[in-house]
Formats: structure tokens, C-alpha cells, sequence
């Protein structure tokens, strides 16, 4: 490696032609990093005393053996953002020159001299002609720029509105014409070269990215798979696979999807679900361990890619599907996608009809939206989903993924419909997170011509006004107020309706029978298209027992709506793992520390309150330990002489103890199962004690942070 101060502009004027390498990410500087630029160089420009400003470095490599009468383009390894982002403003300064009619200034600056020095190499042709060559999603887009061309039907979006930006910043400060140029020519670089035959690229493009706008975890993956290969293969599979995978996300989606994708995808191939922040380490581990080659990781990138766009970007082709992704993601379930990713696989190989994804995906729906009505916690719904691809038995595809959805514990369970019914009548449904997403489907659950419950708005039929008038307390009654209070914003007092407005605070015999449009018609309830509004017009009185009757045909309505898998007793049993539960070899006579005293008291009101985490939590007696677990162990009791030890079952980096009592015990010997330890010596101690003790069970139930 050689690396020097370097003049930008010197730089760019001797150095042959720049191209930008395809496994680099695409152009991705937005406004704020460019007027960051601008305000650098206008300071650098004003102030005679600033002799320059270093605007990062630029690391590159030759491309292959050049000599004098044919040097060879140079790729870039680092600083592609800031190299592109500086052409661009002098393309905009050129531009500027040419629309104002300016000449020369200080010695340097002209339209001509800004073109030929910096952007082109002037006795040139075909590409040889620019001093800058991008990757093929922004490439035609600079080229155009710097030919006065039109635009390509697919224009870079941030290439164009950077430059755009620099054009309107520069005609902005025409009166410091010479400031700009001056800050321009004060701007410095490290010119970092490298050696093919010593340098390692990758390492030393991964170790260089602290700076300016962060890498992806995608592109840093797509470095990592393209960067080391021969010329040849990397264009390959670059135009075979990569850049129809970024098309088919569209420029906006690929930056706001693909890396959580990538996560996805890993978590779909190993089970196990990356730290958002470490997905391209975890890529790496993973593609380390593979046996095929580059092509046939590609190739299955690019394949699981075309499903998440199905799933996620709404390109599936079959409608009823499509439907059933696009609810799925109002319903914001991401963390089903690596098991989905799993099943559109096995879907595209035919082992599957489109007849059962579609039922697969709405039970998959139906348990995210239950657990929700009925206020299960989510942090463990990725690990459940990250998992259940591998419970199954392919060869009874539909009927595994019901009877694996059944057969969830306790706290990952499948709520009955018992369950369901109950809570979906008394749930803030109003306040809920996707309010239009659970009235458009009961809306237009059955109908083949759908409702746009969008062009529609919530309607209380009991109103909001806590000032309820004298009309409506008489109908409520003497109770008025604890029945508006508990009832007003649950499913027995909530449709839908396009004449909010009309409706008001009126009373209900008025939104029933009297309401009428502009053009005299009625639209009360009585006269109203929509399934949500059947039988309110036979209804007299608006009370309490009308809501609860409501409620009570609705929730029968949802309940198909977000159904339960069904399978016969049998057929359920027969996919029940066959364990025999012998009766515990040991029990609590054989620890004698726990026979009498403070620490059997301290060890009951310990036991008492670890057992009531959760109903999925189980106590198994070992002989030198006390076990309690809920998938596997998540905390162990050694009983001691003072104290009860406890093993929790998670690493020191992953608990939050302000009091510092953990101990990391990974590299110690020790009874239990885990890697931090903690004592609990007297009742005082427990409150602190048992959520650390929650912080265990909870990360064995679904990190948050991977959530």
C-alpha cells in the first residue's frame, strides 16, 4: 500500500480513468452528506487562511498489468461516494459556466477547463472518453450528465437530484462564484494506492468503512461474494443474478429492504437469527461453511430474493396470494418471513400447490392477529418462525405446518377459538395498531367483489362525546357513563361508513333511519351496503346488551375470518413426539440444604415466583441442582450452606445488572447450565434478583433485540 496527501483536483486531472468495481454498492449519498460538502467548501472558500479541507481518502487498485501507452482504468476500492459526489458538483460548477456565459477564473476555472481536466479525458473515445466510469445502475445516468444527453429511461434517482441540488446551491451563491472555486481547489484527499500482488482488498475495504455514509450489511455482502473473483466471473454473475435481484427491488426498496432480507435469508438457511447489526458477519460464517461455489450461493440468493419481492414488494402474480402478502404486511408479521421464505422455496419446486400456500399464509396471519387480540407477548414469534421449517414432514406438508401451529406451548401457543371469542369482544379495538387492516378483512371476508373499506372511516355508533346528550344517557340508562367508558371503542360499538360527518353525535334511531345524502337518498344504517352494518337496522334500542349481542355474532364472523388449524385427534397425536416421563429420580428431600430454615423459606418464595413467569415453566430436582425450564433450562438452584447459587442460562454481555452482582462464568466450572451466576441470600434480594431471572427467561422465549 502507498498512500499520499493528494490535491483533489490534481488528482483527478493526472490520473488516467476511475471505475467504480460492480460489487461496490450503487451511488447512495443523500442531500445531507452533499450539502455537508457544500458547507465544507464554502467554508474552505471564504476563509483565506484555510489553505485546505481533507475530505477522506480514496483507495484504489489496478484493474490489471498496464504500461505507458495503454494504462489500464482504476477501480476503486474506497471513496466511490465522495469521487463520484465531487464530479458531480463540477459537472454542476461546468454547467454553471457554460449557462452564465463566465470566463476564466483564477487561472483553472472555465467551463472547458472543468470538463477536460477533471471529468474527461479529451483525446479519448467510446468509455476510455471519461474520467469516471460507475456500475451499471448509475453509469448511463453520469454519462448523460456529462454529455448533455438525455436521461436513461432508468435514471439513477440520487445521482440526479445530487446534481440537481448542486446546480441550485451553486446559482443560489452566483455572487461567490470565486469562493466556490477556491474551496474546490482547496480540497484534499489521501491518495491511497494498492498492490495487487501484497494488498488484501476486502480487509482493507471493511477496515476503511468508518467513515462517511455507512455500509449496508448488503453491501458489504455484495463485496464480499463479487470482490475476489476473476473479471470474467464477477460480470457474470453480476448481470445473471445480482443486478436483476436489485431491479426486481427498485432502487428506493433495495436500500430499505435488502438488508432485512439478507437477515431473513439467514435466518431461513441456519435456524438461528442474526443481531441486525451483525448480518454480514453472520454471512460470512455462513458462506464459509458452504460446499458449493460462488454460483450456487448467488444463484440461491438471487432465487430467495424473487420470493421475499413476492411477499414483501407485492409482486406476487397469483391474486389471491398477492392478497394474502399485502395483509401480512399491514399486519406487520416480518418475522414470519424466514419460514415463509422456506415455504415459497418449496413452492416454487412444486411441492406445494398455490392452493396450500395460500391456507399455510393465512394461518400464519391468523396466529399473528389472535396472540395480538388476545395480548400475547411477541418476543417470541421470530424464534418460533425461525424454527418451524424444520419441524416439518414434507410429504404432509399442510397438515405438518397445522399440526406444528397446534402443538406450540403455552407461550408461543395458537389461541383457541374459546380464547379468541372472549378477548376479541372487550379489546381496544379503535386504538389497536391496524384498525383498517381487521375491518377491511372482516368486511370482506367471502365476498368476491371487495369493498375499498379505504374510502370509508370508523364509525363509534355510540359516539366519543363524553358529553353525551339527554337522548343517548336515556338509552344507556342511569349506567351511561361506565357503559360508554367500557364499551365505546371495542367491537360490538365500532362499522364503518361514508357519512361520518352526517351521523355526528346524532342519536342511533336518527343514524339509523334518517341520515340522508346531498341528494335526499337514505344512508342511515338501515339502508347501508356494507356486511359490517347487516341487522342494524332491525336493531330499537343502542345499550349495553345490543353492543354485547353485536360483539357476540362479530367475533363468531372473526373467528372464520382468522381461523384455527383443525386436525383430527388422531392425526394430531401421531405427530406428538413419543417421550416417556418416568417419575423424577430426585426430589426436594435429597438436598439437605433445603430440609428447614430461612433458606427453605427463601428457596419457596424463590420457587413460587419462578414458577408463575409463565404456565409453560416446569421444575425438574437433579441431584445437585434445581432445575426450571421452559423450552430448556433458563435458570438453575445449587443449594449452598447461606445461599441459594443461581446459574442463568445466557452470557454475561446479554444481562442488564446496574448492581453488577452477575458473574461471568463461561470459562469456570460449574453446575447448571449457563454462563452468569448470581446469589440470593435473603427475601430483600429477591424483587432485583427474579428480573434477572426474567432477563433469562425472556431471552430464551425470543431476544427483543432480534425481534
Amino acid at each position: 500500500m502507498k498512500a499520499t496527501e493528494a490535491n483533489l483536483l490534481k488528482f483527478l486531472r493526472k490520473s488516467p480513468q476511475f471505475a467504480i468495481p460492480l460489487y461496490q454498492r450503487n451511488y447512495a449519498w443523500t442531500s445531507a452528506q452533499c450539502r455537508q460538502l457544500w458547507s465544507d467548501l464554502m467554508r474552505a472558500g471564504r476563509d483565506a487562511t484555510t489553505t485546505a479541507h481533507f475530505i477522506g481518502a480514496i483507495v484504489y487498485v489496478e484493474r490489471g498489468l498496464a504500461n505507458v501507452t495503454c494504462p489500464e482504468a482504476l477501480l476503486v476500492i474506497d471513496g466511490q461516494q465522495r469521487l463520484i459526489t465531487s464530479s458531480l458538483l463540477i459537472a454542476a460548477l461546468a454547467k454553471h459556466f457554460e449557462s452564465q456565459g463566465l470566463g476564466e477564473l483564477l487561472d483553472a476555472f472555465s467551463s472547458k477547463k472543468l470538463r477536460n481536466y477533471y471529468l474527461l479525458n479529451p483525446d479519448e473515445d467510446g468509455e476510455r472518453h471519461f474520467k469516471l466510469i460507475l456500475s451499471e445502475t448509475d453509469k448511463d445516468t453520469l454519462l448523460a450528465i456529462l454529455q448533455n444527453s438525455p436521461m436513461p429511461a432508468e435514471e439513477s434517482s440520487r445521482i440526479v437530484e445530487n446534481y440537481t441540488l448542486f446546480q441550485e446551491l451553486i446559482a443560489a451563491h452566483h455572487s461567490e462564484i470565486e469562493a466556490i472555486c477556491q474551496g474546490l481547489a482547496k480540497l484534499v484527499i489521501v491518495d491511497v494506492s494498492l498492490d495487487r500482488a501484497q494488498d488484501n482488498p476486502q480487509l482493507i475495504f471493511e477496515s476503511m468503512n468508518s467513515t462517511g455514509l455507512e455500509l449496508s450489511q448488503a453491501d458489504l455482502i455484495r463485496n464480499f461474494i463479487l470482490m475476489g473473483l476473476e473479471t470474467k466471473l464477477q460480470t457474470d454473475l453480476y448481470k445473471t443474478y445480482w443486478r436483476p435481484m436489485e431491479k426486481a427491488f427498485g432502487q428506493s426498496a433495495y436500500l430499505v429492504h435488502f438488508d432485512a432480507f439478507m437477515r431473513h435469508y439467514l435466518t431461513a438457511k441456519t435456524g438461528e437469527i442474526p443481531n441486525v447489526r451483525e448480518v454480514y458477519v453472520a454471512f460470512k460464517n455462513f458462506a464459509h461453511g458452504l460446499k458449493g461455489d460462488t454460483r450456487d450461493l448467488v444463484s440461491d440468493i438471487h432465487a430467495y430474493a424473487t420470493y421475499y419481492c413476492a411477499m414483501a414488494l407485492g409482486t406476487e402474480k397469483v391474486s389471491a396470494l398477492k392478497q394474502a402478502f399485502h395483509d401480512l404486511r399491514e399486519l406487520k408479521v416480518d418475522v414470519a418471513y424466514p419460514f415463509l421464505l422456506d415455504v415459497y422455496h418449496d413452492y416454487s419446486l412444486s411441492r406445494l400447490t398455490a392452493e396450500e400456500v395460500l391456507c399455510i399464509v393465512r394461518l400464519v396471519e391468523s396466529y399473528v392477529f389472535r396472540r395480538a387480540i388476545c395480548a400475547i407477548p411477541t418476543n417470541s414469534l421470530n424464534k418460533t418462525f425461525a424454527g418451524m421449517s424444520r419441524l416439518l414432514k414434507k410429504d404432509r406438508y399442510l397438515e405438518s405446518v397445522q399440526a406444528a401451529l397446534l402443538m406450540l406451548p403455552s407461550y408461543r401457543r395458537f389461541p383457541t377459538d374459546e380464547e379468541f371469542l372472549r378477548d376479541i369482544k372487550v379489546r381496544d379495538l379503535y386504538n389497536f395498531r391496524s384498525r383498517g387492516y381487521w375491518l377491511r378483512r372482516l368486511e370482506n371476508h367471502g365476498r368476491k367483489e371487495r369493498v375499498m373499506v379505504e374510502d370509508y372511516t370508523i364509525e363509534h355508533i355510540l359516539p366519543q362525546n363524553e358529553t353525551l346528550s339527554k337522548e343517548w344517557q336515556a338509552e344507556l340508562g342511569p349506567d351511561w357513563q361506565r357503559i360508554q367508558q367500557e364499551w365505546l371503542h371495542t367491537l360490538g360499538n365500532l362499522t364503518l361508513t361514508g357519512y361520518n360527518s352526517e351521523y355526528s353525535d346524532h342519536a342511533f334511531a336518527f343514524k339509523r333511519d334518517k341520515v340522508i345524502d346531498k341528494s335526499g337518498s337514505p344512508v342511515g344504517f338501515a339502508h347501508s351496503p356494507l356486511k359490517l352494518n347487516l341487522g342494524l337496522g332491525q336493531i330499537a334500542v343502542w345499550n349495553e346488551a345490543a353492543i354485547k349481542t353485536r360483539a357476540d355474532g362479530l367475533s363468531l364472523e372473526a373467528a372464520k375470518v382468522w381461523g384455527a388449524p383443525q386436525l383430527p385427534a388422531d392425526v394430531l397425536d401421531a405427530y406428538r413426539p413419543a417421550v416417556a416421563k418416568p417419575g423424577q429420580p430426585y426430589a426436594l428431600a435429597d438436598h439437605p440444604y433445603l430440609a428447614f430454615g430461612q433458606l427453605r423459606t427463601l428457596f419457596d418464595t424463590f420457587r413460587k415466583a419462578v414458577l408463575a413467569l409463565d404456565p409453560c415453566v416446569s421444575e425438574e430436582f437433579l441431584k445437585l441442582y434445581v432445575a426450571y425450564k421452559a423450552e430448556t433450562n433458563f435458570v438453575d438452584v445449587v443449594p449452598q450452606a447461606k445461599r441459594l447459587l443461581l446459574i442463568l442460562n445466557l452470557s454475561i454481555g446479554d444481562i442488564e445488572d446496574p448492581k453488577a452482582l452477575c458473574r461471568d462464568i463461561s470459562n469456570i466450572g460449574r453446575w447448571g447450565n449457563g454462563n452468569v451466576e448470581v446469589g440470593l441470600s435473603s427475601t430483600d434480594e429477591m424483587p432485583y434478583v427474579m428480573g434477572l431471572v426474567r432477563q433469562s427467561f425472556d431471552h430464551q422465549m425470543g431476544d427483543p433485540q432480534n425481534a
